[in-house]
């Protein structure tokens, strides 16, 4: 394992001995987050991984799956500060950025102009049933998610980091909701899906709720300088070529049309993702290796990630919807088919990727 050096003074020892401490304090996070959020362990690391690369996460989920304490839970764990929206259709872009109150000097009578900041100005930003609000209020939230700054008058003011946004949405109601476009959803890291709890959980969670638990508070295991620390050294996490070219490749095989796409893509899919998606893998595949206490990143990495990176990046023909066939269904054969860093296909002279420049000039 090769050292790595960086300007961070927190991680100037060893990467192994950081890693150890990283491990330990996301281990007791996830402790935490285990004695009130029940049954939902995948969903809870991959909004971890949201948060040490910077990334925002849509969560889609039935009612009644725990969402909101969730990501409340997640926070006070986080040490972030937390603020919730619950997004309504008459919800303005100024009741999310802030805006201009001018005030009046009591004493003097001279009247100046305040900027009050709205709720996006926190760490940690539930945005509740985000497609209930007209395009124009989704736009300043995500305009602001990209720039990290709103402008009010004339005059920018900067979100701290760190900064995340968790957005929720309903799978099922249709009626009165604003679907995020293409473009929009591509600003999202993560769209990770909460499904029902089997029996045993919701069992648990019936007794939880009946002795208060869930109403006990987390105690902050870190906070905002850890935090920031935290993704600098995600950064720092090696890759190799093979797993960076693994990620492209898969990326690339999701583009009905590409020489390495297999046939349910051409057959099912519409369009597939842009390159935004492979930077997503290599990023979150390094938090995730160090959430599992490695420094290094493997082509599994990149497979477990594959779902919520690319499920809102991908759009099902009509044919798919008549053959009752998923975005995850024709992910998980994305997964099966194109091949792994170490296999012969792989190692081959076009290394894994069939959209090679001789086999385009010899087409």
């Amino acid at each position: 394992m090769t050292e790595t050096q960086t300007d961070d003074a927190a991680i100037d020892a060893p990467p192994e001995e950081v890693v150890v401490d990283f491990h330990a304090t996301m281990t007791a996070i996830k402790e935490a987050l285990g004695r009130i959020v029940v049954g939902q362990e995948p969903i809870i690391d991959q909004l971890l991984v949201s948060v040490l690369i910077g990334g925002h996460c849509l969560i889609t989920g039935l009612p009644g799956t725990a969402k909101t304490l969730m990501v409340r839970t997640l926070a006070q764990a986080l040490g972030l500060d937390f603020k919730r929206i619950q997004f309504t259709p008459d919800l303005m872009p100024t009741d999310v950025t802030g805006t201009d109150i001018l005030d009046e000097d009591p004493g003097s009578g001279v009247r100046r102009w305040r900027f009050e900041p709205g709720p996006i100005f926190t760490q940690v930003l539930l945005a509740d049933e985000i497609n209930r609000t007209p395009p124009k209020t989704q736009s300043a939230l995500l305009e602001a998610m990209q720039e990290l700054r709103v402008t009010a008058r004339g005059k920018t003011y900067e979100l701290d980091g760190p900064f995340v946004v968790l957005a929720t949405q309903n799978p099922i109601e249709l009626e009165g909701t604003y679907p995020l476009p293409e473009a929009q959803l591509d600003r999202f890291v993560f769209n990770v899906v909460l499904d029902y709890l089997d029996a045993d959980e919701e069992i648990a969670v019936v007794e939880r709720n009946v002795l208060g638990i869930v109403d006990e508070a987390v105690t902050a295991r870190t906070g905002a300088k850890a935090i920031l620390d935290y993704q600098r050294l995600v950064r720092e996490v090696p890759v190799s070529d093979d797993v960076t070219r693994y990620a492209v490749n898969l990326v690339r095989a999701t583009r009905p049309g590409a020489h390495n796409a297999p046939a349910e893509v051409d057959k099912y899919l519409r369009y597939g993702a842009s390159v935004r998606a492979a930077i997503y893998l290599c990023l979150g595949a390094r938090a995730r290796a160090l959430l599992a206490g490695r420094y290094h990143v493997t082509a599994r990495d990149i497979q477990a990630l594959a779902p919520p990176v690319l499920r809102h990046r991908l759009q099902v023909n009509y044919l798919a919807e008549s053959d009752e066939v998923s975005v995850d269904d024709v992910i998980a054969e994305l997964t099966r088919s194109v091949p792994e860093p170490g296999t012969r296909a792989f190692d081959s002279p076009d290394r894994g990727d069939r959209d090679s420049p001789e086999e385009n000039a010899a087409a």
